[in-house]
């Protein structure tokens, strides 16, 4: 029996500035969202944000990277450090994608969450529930530091985390906003936490003495590394810095808050992913040098060394002592020119100039190296590196042009986002998922290099099984057969056209609509 629900007027006025803050995260764009901040009080975040991680100022709505949510990687960095809670403020949605995907990746520790609605976000309960949880939560015995992350709409809406306690019972507090429309790509969030704890960091030590590394401080000038990486990799990069009396420092964003001075405390800071903006400003605020770029292939190991010896002021007798031994042990394998074939590869970790440098020194004709992350001055070398060789370079790449490229030089291997690798399958095109498939193993070194050539000439040589299956299976469950069926699928054109037809009768209305106001 049908049944009809009742409507009933509501009892409660209208709010309608509640109404926008709240749908805002959901359908607002980039450009409401970026005003209705800067009307709240954000315009100095922003600000400094658009000059940190620039966007490309002209770009369409689809001329930009398809990333994420950015704010995992800020959640990510949080979730890492060792006795520190991580809370969100932010739509429900969010909150639960971003709680999902950080546990799929690993993450061992709890997500705090400060919900909210239209009236507490209107009238500023919200900034109130974030101190008391933060008050809660703020337990010594338990944690060192609370971070909490605004998400698109408390930024949006101006919650002002800058007001919290930078102290509470001798824990740090630190609040930061890390909205999709201020922050390009997660892999850029990792910076503003990272940097904002630097900061944090850096003023301690200024204000007297810090805790010391749990190893104790070793005897020899540090590098710090700035980047994700994998593990085996500064050990790698230790080794490499050994002849000039040189050690690998702490790996930012680091595991614990102690690291933090540790890093500081560093004679060079070396930009291994280029995109930490605000980290470097720490470092220089530091006064501490910084050299961009990183030792893969027999090019990039002997520049680098270089660079980083002169910053560190060690004599160019000792330079040339580590070069010689680093590239002794990579220059037997890269001679060889293990890898034979046309690559193109695209992905959003930062690494992708890196990956693109050691793949072409191990013979293979890459076409195209596509990063979501911006150029900046630490990966400049490598761009001029990668275009002297012919290659198409795409900075603050999406996924159209990764596809286009693709399309383009029709490529023996196409390494790349998810995305990107499902079309090229099914396009019957070998490829590798770039973040799990290649930032999952070490890049440095003779160990990179040897382990590039094994996955990538396995993936290749994949080739003849992609031929059978696309034999075998033809054209099923694809285009307009695509799903699962009860029945044989049968196109019907004359629906797409109707569908068509009234699309373009309401874009010419809306049109009109326009041009009538």
């Amino acid at each position: 029996m049908t049944r009809t629900i009742p409507i009933h007027p509501s009892q409660d006025p209208p709010n309608p500035a509640g109404l926008q803050a709240d749908g805002m995260g959901c359908h607002a764009g980039t450009e409401a969202m970026v005003a209705a901040a800067k009307e709240a009080g954000k315009s100095e975040v922003l600000d400094q944000y658009a000059r940190d991680y620039p966007r490309q100022p002209d770009a369409g709505p689809h001329d930009q990277p398809q990333s994420m949510c950015p704010a995992f990687g800020s959640l990510r960095v949080g979730l890492r450090m060792k006795r520190t809670a991580t809370i969100l403020s932010g739509s429900a949605c969010c909150v639960y994608g971003l709680t999902f995907t950080s546990h799929f990746y690993g993450a061992r520790r709890s997500v705090g969450y400060v919900p909210f609605n239209s009236e507490s976000l209107v009238t500023g309960k919200l900034f109130e529930d974030i101190r008391e949880t933060v008050h809660a939560e703020a337990d010594p015995s338990k944690v060192d530091t609370v971070i909490i992350i605004n998400l698109c709409v408390p930024t949006a809406s101006g919650v002002p985390l800058q007001l919290l306690p930078k102290e509470i019972n001798g824990v740090r507090i630190i609040g930061i906003d890390v909205p999709g429309f201020g922050v390009p790509t997660h892999a850029e969030a990792k910076d503003v936490l990272a940097g904002a704890m630097l900061k944090y960091a850096r003023e301690e030590i200024m204000h007297g003495p810090v805790a010391a590394p749990r190893a104790g401080r070793g005897d020899k000038p540090t590098v710090a590394l700035l980047g994700e990486m994998f593990p085996a990799d500064p050990v790698i990069i230790g080794q490499m810095l050994a002849p000039m009396g040189l050690a690998a420092g702490p790996v930012v964003p680091t595991r614990e808050w102690r690291e933090l001075y540790a890093a500081l405390d560093c004679s060079v800071a070396a930009a291994i992913h280029p995109f930490y903006t605000a980290s470097v400003r720490e470092f220089q605020a530091a006064g501490r040098p910084v050299v961009g770029s990183a030792p893969v292939g027999l090019e990039g190991t002997q520049d680098w060394l270089q660079n980083i010896g002169q910053a560190a002021g060690i004599a160019q007798a000792q330079i040339d002592l580590a070069r010689n031994q680093a590239l002794t042990q990579m220059r037997g394998l890269l001679m060889q020119k293990p890898i034979s074939g046309r690559i193109t590869l695209s992905g959003y970790e930062g690494s992708e100039l890196l990956v693109g440098r050691l793949l072409i020194e191990c013979g293979a004709d890459v076409r195209y190296v596509g990063s979501a992350c911006p150029a900046t001055p630490w990966n400049a070398h490598d761009i001029e590196w990668l275009k002297a060789k012919g290659v198409q370079v795409q900075m603050r790449a999406s996924l159209e042009q990764d596809l286009n490229a693709m399309y383009e030089y029709r490529p023996q291997l196409a390494i790349g986002t998810t995305p990107v690798v499902q079309i090229a399958k099914q396009n019957s095109v070998p490829s590798l998922y770039f973040t799990n498939l290649i930032s999952a193993r070490p890049l440095m070194g003779v160990a990179g290099a040897g382990s590039l050539v094994q996955v990538v000439q396995a993936a290749m040589g994949n080739q003849a099984r992609f031929n059978a299956m696309k034999e075998f299976f033809g054209d099923v469950g694809a285009g307009h057969a695509a799903g699962v069926w009860e029945s044989v699928p049968k196109d019907r054109p004359e629906f797409k056209a109707e569908t068509r037809r009234q699309l373009d009768k309401l874009l010419k209305k809306r049109k009109a609509e326009e041009m009538g106001s």
